[in-house]
């Protein structure tokens, strides 16, 4: 009989953890809610600040002179070009005239074109006279020339890649040469540049070396006249040539000391033919 009671008890607990199991499931099976949480802090600002713009194309800077810091270079601030003229008389010669004229500050020997340069299709000349600005010892020693070239544009006749009309110069090229001894015309390596974006050019570096000077294809010292010239050739826009920063060097590499032998004189009448650029 106790066996019975104690059977009966058993089965009492189980029905009840039974029920207490499924009770807790179906709890646990209800979707839990649950309240929104305040809080105190700010709320995130707006970024008002515009975005940075990136440029459609990168900004071009209008050149300037070049600076020389050769204490013997002939610089032209004295305003004197006595020493040099056009060459007015080739069949192929470009007509102007010569002054020193100013270009951001600094002052530079200037091709005055009679404004049909490219439209004739001629060349522009400058000759020099090398014995006007060295003694004849330093004269024999020179072995090369360097310097300093622009070119400026008058008209928009130079047509860009794009096919527009830019008042810019082109390619800035030509070359040289000089009288040596016996009176032999010497060629000097051609040269080249350009600008294709502003009105007046930046500097294009000239070097000119006499290569043949072991065999007297130089200057000496019994020259009275050591003449050299610059040829500008192939341009792409009306415009005018300008020239500075003259340096005479020897076979070192050593610049030479300007001697000017002659004064300061006007134009003749064969640099003064032409017509001054528009």
């Amino acid at each position: 009989m106790e066996m019975k009671k104690m059977l009966a008890v058993f089965a009492a607990m189980a029905m009840a953890v039974a029920v207490t199991g499924c009770t807790n499931n179906e709890k646990n099976t209800e979707p839990e809610t649950s309240k929104p949480v305040e809080t105190t802090e700010a709320p995130t600002e707006e970024i008002t600040e515009a975005p940075t713009e990136e440029p459609t194309e990168e900004e071009l800077i209008p050149p300037s002179p070049a600076e020389c810091d050769d204490p013997n270079a002939l610089i032209f601030d004295d305003g004197d070009f006595s020493f040099a003229q056009p060459k007015l008389d080739d069949v192929d010669s470009a007509q102007g005239i010569l002054s020193v004229e100013e270009v951001q500050g600094n002052k530079m020997l200037k091709f005055n074109d009679a404004g049909t340069n490219f439209a004739d299709g001629t060349v522009q000349k400058i000759m020099f006279d090398a014995a006007k600005l060295l003694t004849p010892e330093n004269l024999a020693k020179v072995r090369s020339i360097e310097m300093d070239v622009y070119a400026d544009a008058t008209a928009d006749n130079f047509k860009n890649d794009n096919g527009d009309n830019v008042m810019a110069p082109g390619w800035i090229g030509g070359g040289g040469g000089a009288n040596v001894a016996d009176d032999v015309w010497y060629e000097f390596a051609e040269w080249e540049g350009g600008e294709y974006n502003f009105e007046m050019s930046g500097a294009v570096h000239v070097e000119m070396k006499f290569l043949l000077a072991l065999g007297d294809q130089c200057w000496n010292e019994e020259m009275d006249e050591a003449t050299f010239q610059i040829m500008r050739w192939g341009a792409q826009n009306e415009g005018n040539l300008y020239v500075d920063n003259i340096v005479f060097k020897d076979e070192d590499g050593n610049s030479l000391p300007i001697d000017k032998a002659a004064p300061t004189e006007e134009p003749t009448e064969a640099a003064a033919a032409g017509n001054p650029a528009r």
